[in-house]
């Protein structure tokens, strides 16, 4: 036998064979388990953000601008004197718009054009209160100083970091557990985890139940507020090959 001989005989073999080993590995690949599970985590919030501020009216610019800075500045002393920290309050909106009139079509047809009567300014301010116990009060007394506009209000979680952890290990155990259960029912066994992920990250705080709106009028109580519950949740995409 010679030495030509032999390699030929080689290089045939592996000709052979190498068709075969994509269609193995994709035989292979087919024998997978893929599941999908959301893990959730349930905590109180503890700060809430609102939005209020000032909308003062007068024939100019001016005059209305004097009377919202009067007032945009009285409310942000009193939310300062109720224990909010500077850097927990921040402008989100301002504005000067002109009021404007618009005559009746005249007799002839004809469409005078508006005129300007007045002007309008809006300052709103949004505000972080983390003392969930002062808020009703907070509420009530921005009111009671000024402030004519409240625009919402939205509990949260201050650190959701670890809630959010905690939530995306539910998430595998949850899927762990099923694909276990699956693949007893089908009578496999799972191999090695070959794929995971994280589908869409993780959803914000999710309020369970809603708080009682409050009055946009002063009252002589505290506003009530209900702060509720919140919900994080985190999907997970988990593959397994199959043994």
């Amino acid at each position: 036998m010679t030495a030509k001989w032999l390699l030929l005989t080689t290089l045939t073999l592996m000709a052979w064979a190498a068709p075969l080993a994509p269609a193995a590995a994709q035989e292979a690949a087919k024998r997978t388990l893929s599941v999908s599970a959301t893990g959730t985590v349930t905590a109180e919030p503890n700060i809430a953000v609102v939005t209020m501020g000032v909308l003062t009216e007068a024939k100019t610019a001016r005059a209305a601008l004097s009377a919202n800075t009067e007032a945009m500045g009285a409310l942000i002393d009193e939310l300062v004197a109720q224990a909010i920290a500077k850097k927990d309050l921040q402008t989100s909106n301002f504005s000067v718009q002109p009021r404007y009139v618009y005559p009746k079509r005249s007799s002839d047809g004809l469409q005078r054009p508006p005129r300007v009567v007045g002007y309008t300014v809006s300052n709103q301010l949004t505000a972080i209160v983390r003392n969930l116990d002062s808020l009703g009060e907070v509420l009530d007394k921005a009111v009671s100083t000024g402030s004519n506009q409240i625009q919402g209000l939205r509990f949260s979680i201050d650190k959701p970091g670890p809630l959010r952890d905690e939530a995306r290990k539910r998430a595998v155990s949850q899927a762990v557990a099923r694909a276990k259960l699956l693949a007893e029912a089908a009578g496999v066994t799972l191999g090695p985890i070959m794929t995971m992920s994280e589908s869409g990250g993780v959803r914000p705080p999710q309020p369970v139940a809603r708080g009682r709106a409050f009055a946009a009028e002063a009252a002589a109580a505290p506003v009530p507020v209900a702060r509720g519950e919140q919900e994080l949740s985190a999907t997970v995409n988990i593959t397994w090959a199959l043994q």
